[in-house]
């Protein structure tokens, strides 16, 4: 892929994508302190990238201490912050051409855990380059955050991004592994590096917020089927949160989309509890040489 066209439109659109994320990214996280509202920060973040030209790519993720992924508020939520690990997971989608990106922000005092996977967030993309495998890529990051004493989550990775499309090939591990494919120019991938001072793998919780569109069928509820149509008109095939549905008891028209297997959720992906996870992620595009970090800070 030694000729692809680095500067085709959807390669510009991932770039948008990116920019618009890193700076709400940064200022989202500065908004996070002890007593500050989950759903504020939130919906002031979903907002603020569409004040900057983009759509949220799926719903800020403010997952805390042993949870890893796949949190966010719910309808009318008054949690707030306190002494705590809080991993912020944001996407922006510009026309479907997406970029993803994470950061902790760490109130608990366990900054070196913080610290072990924005290390091998940098030492993951030292690496990265048309002809690199993914795996090898997975080692760096196993043994950067070793290092510090800690454990890769093993059963989270990073991904390719398409357009409409979070989560595509190749997956990126967080561990060595012997099968894995070659990372080509023109890839589009997000590499997000998870350490923990737990077990090092995560569990599906009960809490469900976040779901997504798998088929378009017929129901003969009145709030699923309007429900269905916003998600499909709106969302398309990317993550939505039961709050951005406009219609009344949005809970159970999802109940109902969901047992007719129109839409699938997200469980709160957790460590074990008294455990902590943090998460660092960029998303790139590959190139011969290296890579272009989309959603590094200007």
């Amino acid at each position: 892929m030694s000729d692809v066209d680095l500067s085709a439109e959807k390669y510009e659109k991932h770039r948008q994508a990116g920019e618009i994320l890193a700076e709400v990214r940064d200022e989202a996280a500065e908004r996070v302190e002890v007593g500050a509202s989950h759903l504020e920060i939130a919906e002031w973040a979903e907002d603020r990238i569409r004040e900057l030209g983009g759509e949220p790519a799926f719903p800020v993720n403010i997952s805390v201490d042993e949870e890893a992924a796949h949190a966010t508020p719910g309808i009318d939520d008054e949690t707030t912050f306190g002494e705590e690990m809080i991993n912020l997971d944001i996407g922006v989608s510009v026309d479907g051409w997406l970029a993803d990106t994470a950061v902790t922000i760490d109130l608990s005092g366990q900054d070196e855990l913080a610290e072990a996977s924005a290390e091998a967030l940098d030492a993951a993309l030292e690496l990265v380059e048309a002809g690199v495998e993914t795996g090898e890529i997975g080692r760096v990051v196993e043994e950067t955050i070793e290092g510090y004493g800690f454990n890769p989550v093993v059963n989270l990775t990073g991904h390719g991004l398409d357009q409409y499309e979070q989560h595509t090939d190749p997956n990126i591990p967080n561990r060595a592994v012997s099968q894995s494919v070659v990372l080509e120019a023109g890839d589009v991938v997000a590499i997000e590096p998870f350490a923990t001072d737990g077990s090092g793998k995560v569990r599906e919780g009960s809490d469900e917020e976040i779901f997504a569109l798998d088929r378009e069928t017929s129901v003969r509820d009145r709030g699923a089927r309007q429900a269905l149509e916003q998600i499909v008109e709106e969302f398309k095939t990317l993550p939505f949160a039961t709050r951005w549905l406009d219609v009344r008891r949005p809970s159970m028209a999802l109940k109902r989309l969901k047992r007719a297997d129109a839409i699938h959720g997200y469980p709160v992906l957790k460590e074990e509890a008294e455990n902590y996870v943090s998460q660092k992620e960029h998303t790139v595009i590959v190139t011969e040489d290296g890579c272009e970090v989309t959603t590094r800070s200007r």
